[in-house]
């Protein structure tokens, strides 16, 4: 009597277990970013929570579609090595994206530590919300200051350089605000020009870590107003 191979279904029913993770984080940052639920919900608890788990649970459901299908390879083997490479790189992802945020500096950059550069009108925005104390160029090495006065126009242009829209510009200084895609995150940043010195801060509204996202959008800045004429 010939041995009988496990069925293609369960296979098909394993690969669409190990799916479920990305699928899982499309529809939470959809949701958040169209304002269906909070980023709370969204993002901390069905990304960072539930995602979390279901992302491994997928790395052992696609592992399991693997297994079946070598009762039947030429039928199901492909949907099971699709399975394993989708949930490999979603567990991938998570575990780079959770060391990228341990290690990135406070989502708070500022070019000057003595004198913070103030947020302004975008402090009712911000509404007391944020990280913790700035950080400078010891923990971002590229938020430098520019050593001289720069025109107005040029701090409007680096900060719609660096994805910024403008939210306010005089002579002495030019703010901005950044949305983030996927879920919405929103960063600020202002530019104050004084004679001789001109300083960028940039800080987001909420206490989660991004990965240094603050860190690289101030060396953005800072590039493109030190290259200026």
């Amino acid at each position: 009597m010939a041995r009988r191979t496990p069925g293609a279904g369960r296979v098909q029913a394993l690969a669409l277990l190990a799916v479920a993770a990305p699928f899982l984080v499309l529809v939470a940052a959809l949701g958040t970013r169209v304002g269906a639920w909070p980023v709370e919900v969204g993002y901390d608890l069905l990304t960072m929570r539930v995602g979390w788990f279901a992302a491994f649970f997928g790395a052992a459901a696609a592992l399991g579609a693997l297994f079946l299908s070598l009762g039947n390879f030429r039928k199901s083997g492909v949907l099971a090595i699709a399975a394993v490479l989708v949930a490999g790189a979603t567990l991938g992802g998570f575990v780079w994206q959770k060391a990228r945020f341990s290690a990135g500096p406070v989502e708070n950059v500022s070019t000057d530590l003595t004198e913070v550069p103030g947020f302004g009108d975008l402090g009712d925005q911000r509404g007391g919300q944020g990280p913790g104390p700035a950080v400078g160029v010891e923990a971002c090495p590229g938020a430098l200051p520019v050593m001289r006065q720069i025109a107005p126009t040029a701090a409007i242009y680096a900060l719609e350089q660096a994805g910024f829209t403008l939210r306010g510009a005089g002579v002495g200084r030019a703010d901005g605000s950044r949305k983030g895609f996927w879920f919405g995150v929103d960063h600020d940043a202002v530019i104050r020009i004084r004679p001789g010195r001109t300083d960028i801060r940039v800080a987001a509204r909420d206490h989660r870590p991004h990965g240094g996202e603050a860190c690289r959008m101030a060396t953005a800045i800072s590039e493109t107003l030190r290259s200026a004429g």
